[in-house]
């Protein structure tokens, strides 16, 4: 490897069969700040790429033995989701439609600018969810390239510099805690603590002691003083997740707490000064459970200042491969198992399953394949945990893929308002392909020129 700075952005695996242009590019990169891995043939970039955790590849398309295009075949087979860039002096426009039609990220013609080859490198390393730098660190568990999750964190980030209440919505398994983590990294609160706790796994007693402390002799055991997590969380930031199961008495204690920020542990008889931020999380609709009488209106408000919304994993398809393939790294290198990608299959079946418990039961999934498998995984270990817990039966897969290339479509005209050149280009298609996908599933753009973004 070619040394970069002490903490280099990304690795980036380098291959070209001209050892001397080869040097010249590796050399780039590594001034750049990036960890080049330089290779000469196709075979020995994927022997690299079973053994070196690698972020990006970039390669030559005319090279002897294995071409550029061949190459990629095999990266996406093995390990999908790692975003491959192509280079070639004997480029020309039917290469590149080939090559972006069959997935390649982006194709440069030699010689290039450096500037160019580097840009086109971060944007390729931003679409595949790689986090590098002090601006982005506070968000580098969440691993994502769809629009929607980047527009949630581009809000998130905002928010994230004020001292407002944020109520994060979304269904089981979508990561709320992780978001809620980010946004106390993103904050001026970040030196100080997070704590998170759960209000629906505690029964009403034990759940305000929990809260606001007690004091000793306050109920049968209360050996000591306890302080509670308001005041375990001063100066940082407080996680109440599942609030919509919080009982209503707690409700009236928790919205003083808010409001006044003080705190009344139990037993005692004087207020406690608090400095929490706080951030609550749900599965469940407030504000019809505020209708319903079960959650307090002024509460309800006080908590939701702001809403920061998680898509289901259905709704961010696209992030599925890039999640799949962390999973697989870090539970393969946690179990010791040289587990080495996946089947086009098994990648399809990931692809098109339902996934009613989000990124929970994706990496629930993940983690069972890796203990049945030693080869790339196959659709047989993923079966059983994909199967779990259906929320309708599986259709066919031809089924499936057709149901999420109408999703897709109309996802891509409800963002660009039914702008058919740029729904185009970010399905990296070019107009005449994108109306066949139109008129295959009887989509009129004109239905989607007046939709809120």
């Amino acid at each position: 490897m070619i040394a970069g700075t002490e903490t280099p952005k990304a690795t980036i695996l380098v291959v070209d069969d001209d050892p001397a242009l080869l040097k010249v590019v590796a050399m780039r990169l590594s001034k750049d700040g990036y960890a080049a891995i330089p290779v000469e043939s196709g075979a020995e970039a994927l022997a690299r790429l079973d053994v070196s955790n690698v972020d990006l590849v970039l390669t030559d398309l005319r090279m002897t033995g294995m071409d550029g295009l061949a190459l990629f075949d095999e990266v996406a087979r093995r390990h999908a989701g790692l975003p491959v860039i192509i280079m070639t002096a004997h480029g020309n426009v039917p290469d590149a439609v080939t090559a972006t039609r069959r997935g390649v990220f982006a194709f440069v013609q030699k010689p290039f600018e450096a500037a160019a080859m580097l840009a086109e490198v971060e944007r390729a390393l931003a679409s595949s969810g790689f986090v590098a730098g002090a601006d982005e660190a506070w968000r580098a568990e969440i691993v994502t390239r769809s629009p929607a999750m980047a527009a949630l964190l581009r809000e998130a980030k905002l928010v994230a510099g004020t001292d407002a209440s944020v109520l994060i919505h979304g269904k089981s398994g979508t990561g709320k805690e992780l978001l809620a983590r980010a946004l106390h990294r993103a904050s001026a609160r970040a030196g100080g603590p997070f704590i998170a706790v759960n209000c629906g796994a505690m029964p009403e007693q034990l759940l305000e002691s929990e809260l606001f402390g007690h004091v000793k002799g306050a109920f049968t055991g209360a050996a000591r003083d306890h302080d509670g997590l308001f005041r375990a969380a001063d100066g940082g930031t407080l996680l109440l997740d599942e609030i919509g199961d919080m009982p209503l008495s707690l409700q009236v204690k928790l919205l003083r707490a808010v409001q006044e920020r003080r705190v009344r542990p139990v037993g005692a008889v004087q207020d406690l000064a608090v400095d929490v931020r706080l951030i609550t999380a749900t599965h469940r609709d407030l504000e019809a459970e505020v209708r319903a009488g079960r959650f307090r209106e002024d509460l309800y408000y006080r908590v939701n200042v702001v809403t920061l919304g998680l898509p289901t994993l259905a709704e961010r398809r696209e992030d599925i491969p890039v999640l799949a393939t962390r999973f697989l790294r870090g539970v393969a290198s946690r179990y010791g198992r040289p587990v080495r990608g996946f089947s086009p299959d098994s990648m399809e079946l990931l692809m098109a399953a339902p996934w009613p418990g989000n990124v929970r039961q994706l990496h629930n999934a993940i983690e069972k394949a890796v203990a049945l498998c030693t080869e790339p995984i196959v659709p047989t270990a993923l079966m059983e945990r994909i199967l779990a817990t259906p929320v309708e039966p599986l259709t066919s897969l031809d089924t499936a893929k057709q149901a999420f290339e109408r999703d897709y479509v109309v996802q891509l005209l409800k963002q660009t308002r039914g702008n058919v050149t740029e729904a185009a280009r970010l399905a990296q298609r070019n107009r005449s392909e994108f109306y066949a996908l139109l008129r295959r599933h009887s989509l009129d753009p004109k239905q989607f020129k007046d939709t809120d973004r």
